[in-house]
């Protein structure tokens, strides 16, 4: 008797899990399956990143062509349990209107890390919320709050994955940050002392983005931190994000972080 309740319950699992309807998703990248349907990797709240066949949504007549596009909230019907499943339909969920220039690129800069850090079929609820409030911001604030929220990103992306150290003490000896001494963030090693021709941030720093990383809401908080970071401390802060984020991507430099860099140059 026993059994087959359990098997009912695993019949009943498997339903559910092979149609998903009205769920809120980003677009994160589309690319071409056929001569008329795309394969969409798309963010969605509850289930994680996932991968979707659009049938026909590169005809003219498609209802897909308007609402499948990057940085805008839509909502998403789906069905089937293998690997790939089937777009069944997508309607825009309202918001802010997509990022335009440097801010676009930075959000495709956000689609890139959640492409290569996030596994398939892995939910980050709380991480879907901090990136849906960045996208927000890309959109509507100005620049001088853009690059603070990038970097307020990044940290609660590698928090959500759980790739932060303490803040408050060196990884290695345990020993507390004191406030005025430089501590630089290797991602092999952690927080540990500057040095020779090491740039470092000072351990008050240090401290005060572990706090807000642990509030209950932590995007503005980190925020205001990272826009009141001086001149002399910002790239370092950037340097090391970005050299932790590289090590944990497995790579030398990301390919958003590339064509910006290209882009400048002309």
């Amino acid at each position: 008797m026993m059994r087959r309740g359990c098997a009912v319950l695993a019949t009943n699992r498997v339903s559910a899990a092979s149609r998903v309807v009205d769920e809120p998703a980003y677009v994160l990248q589309a690319f071409d399956w056929s001569e008329s349907s795309l394969i969409v990797e798309v963010l969605t709240r509850n289930f994680g990143r996932i991968t979707l066949v659009a049938k026909g949504a590169k005809r003219p007549s498609s209802n897909f062509r308007p609402i499948l596009l990057p940085l805008q909230i839509i909502k998403v019907a789906y069905s089937g349990d293998a690997q790939i499943r089937t777009l069944k339909s997508a309607t825009w969920g309202g918001g802010t209107v997509m990022p335009k220039g440097e801010a676009l690129l930075s959000g495709f800069y956000l689609n890139e890390l959640i492409l290569r850090l996030l596994q398939r079929d892995d939910p980050h609820p709380a991480l879907f919320d901090i990136y849906s409030q960045t996208v927000s911001i890309l959109s509507t604030q100005d620049d001088s709050v853009k690059a603070p929220a990038l970097r307020s990103f990044e940290l609660l992306l590698l928090q959500d994955l759980g790739w932060l150290p303490d803040f408050k003490r060196q990884t290695l000896t345990l020993q507390p940050l004191r406030d005025d001494d430089l501590y630089i963030w290797i991602a092999e090693a952690g927080l540990r002392e500057v040095g020779d021709s090491e740039s470092g941030l000072p351990g008050s720093l240090w401290q005060e983005l572990g706090v807000a990383l642990n509030m209950p809401y932590p995007l503005p908080a980190l925020i205001r931190i990272c826009a009141q970071v001086s001149s002399q401390h910002r790239q370092p802060l950037q340097s090391q994000l970005r050299s932790v984020l590289h090590y944990h991507c497995g790579v030398s430099k990301l390919r958003t972080r590339q064509f910006m860099m290209d882009l400048q140059s002309l």
